[in-house]
């Protein structure tokens, strides 16, 4: 649930990638509650469905939503251009959508370097590229592309993953050079270890979540809540003069 409520958020126009499970559908759960028009692609179309039934029952408004493997940027520009037209031109862009599957240096393929960098990084260069001539013409917009503190750290276990969150950084701060003339702001938010379901069903364990909170200032956990909450506020023009940032959600760890 939303902490607080941003007005100028209602009735915009929000296209999110990977909508349709962790911190994904956190984010469209707290758009929809501000307000806003709200489409995302996700993969998982069983989820996705769930996720549209469950806000519909809710709220009585319903999520545009087109499945879409992300790595195809053709498919994903097409869904884009799908969301205008039912949500109008986009507002807020959130590229969300990732793949932190564990792997290693000496068993990595090309092949998988190159299916790794086409959904941890290639789409969020287009997907902004899709959304950049809508928010021109409103002289307005804020894009939000999702990180990960693995990158600040130089964490082990996925290192392409980590390369990739590395690059969105420093796309982040081009994009906003690039952009901002046009008062179109681009920032960074950078989760640290959320406790997401996927997480849980497959690396969360007793000894791994303890070094973790002795590691951080905040001895809790991280919920894709709390990440939701710091997307609106990149959203609001409560942030309307922050750009080319990295807001690190992480609970201080170090």
């Amino acid at each position: 649930m939303a902490v607080t409520t941003y007005s100028d958020l209602k009735d915009t126009s929000v296209f999110i990638t990977g909508g349709g499970s962790g911190i994904g559908a956190a984010f469209v759960r707290a758009f929809v509650a501000q307000g806003a028009r709200v489409a995302f692609v996700s993969l998982d179309a069983d989820k996705a469905e769930r996720l549209c039934d469950d806000i519909e029952a809710q709220s009585g408004v319903r999520p545009f939503y087109r499945s879409c493997d992300i790595s195809d940027v053709d498919h994903l520009k097409a869904c884009v251009a799908e969301s205008v037209q039912e949500i109008g031109p986009i507002d807020v862009l959130i590229n969300n959508a990732a793949r932190d599957t564990r792997h290693t240096l000496d068993e990595f393929t090309p092949e998988d370097w190159d299916q790794s960098i086409n959904t941890n990084l290639r789409p969020h260069f287009f997907t902004a590229q899709a959304v950049a001539a809508g928010m021109r013409e409103k002289g307005l917009g804020s894009i939000i592309n999702v990180g990960s503190n693995s990158s600040l750290l130089g964490l082990s276990g996925y290192p392409a993953y980590v390369t990739a969150k590395a690059a969105i950084i420093g796309l982040t701060k081009a994009l906003a050079r690039e952009l901002g003339p046009d008062n179109i702001r681009v920032n960074a938010l950078i989760p640290g270890w959320v406790m997401t379901e996927r997480q849980k069903e497959l690396w969360v364990t007793p000894e791994a979540l303890q070094e973790c909170l002795d590691q951080q200032c905040l001895k809790d956990t991280i919920s894709e809540e709390d990440c939701a909450n710091s997307a609106l506020f990149l959203a609001s023009l409560a942030s309307r003069m922050i750009t080319g940032q990295s807001l690190v959600i992480d609970g201080g760890r170090v």
